[in-house]
């Protein structure tokens, strides 16, 4: 992983921490969620782990989390998240990253949640997932507005913009 993307990724929980928000996250200490967590720690900000019981086994747990809640198994995992949080921000990774994303984009859509969603588009990572969406849209799988459902950001100072000026439940 280039070191841009853990650089991003702890540039967001210092973000994320001076501001005084709270990051609720997957609980881990490794990859890009580690780098979020020691960031805001190094602002003295909160953070609230989410952790499924199978991952406390394979030792790679945010022990120094200000709170960690342990869940069954995923579903019930993302279930806590979605309810602890106030909005999502989506960074870079891998398959779980992007199922979760999807989930909430599929929430908003059906109007299950208000929440806001911003994708940290970091050296055109998303580019892909936008032109994937713009051909749902073209081909009529989707609608126009799924379009403005979420935010696509270059940087975390970004997402915190959009976070904050959010017209349903501004965080500031």
């Amino acid at each position: 992983m280039a070191e841009v993307f853990k650089d991003t990724a702890r540039e967001l929980g210092r973000e994320l921490g001076k501001k005084g928000i709270d990051l609720v996250y997957g609980g881990a200490s490794v990859g890009l969620m580690g780098c979020v967590a020691r960031g805001v720690h190094e602002e003295k900000g909160r953070v609230v782990g989410v952790l499924p019981k199978f991952f406390k086994t394979k030792d790679i747990e945010y022990s120094e989390a200000d709170e960690l809640i342990v869940t069954q198994d995923m579903r019930e995992r993302k279930a806590v998240m979605d309810e602890r949080s106030d909005a999502f921000i989506v960074l870079p990774g891998g398959i779980g990253t992007l199922e979760e994303a999807m989930e909430i984009l599929s929430m908003r859509q059906l109007r299950l949640t208000d929440k806001p969603l911003v994708f940290v588009n970091t050296q055109g990572f998303y580019d892909g997932l936008r032109a994937t969406f713009e051909e749902m849209v073209s081909l009529k799988f989707a609608k126009p507005e799924i379009l403005e459902m979420y935010a696509m950001v270059p940087d975390p100072l970004g997402a915190m913009e959009y976070l904050v000026n959010y017209n349903s439940h501004p965080l500031s």
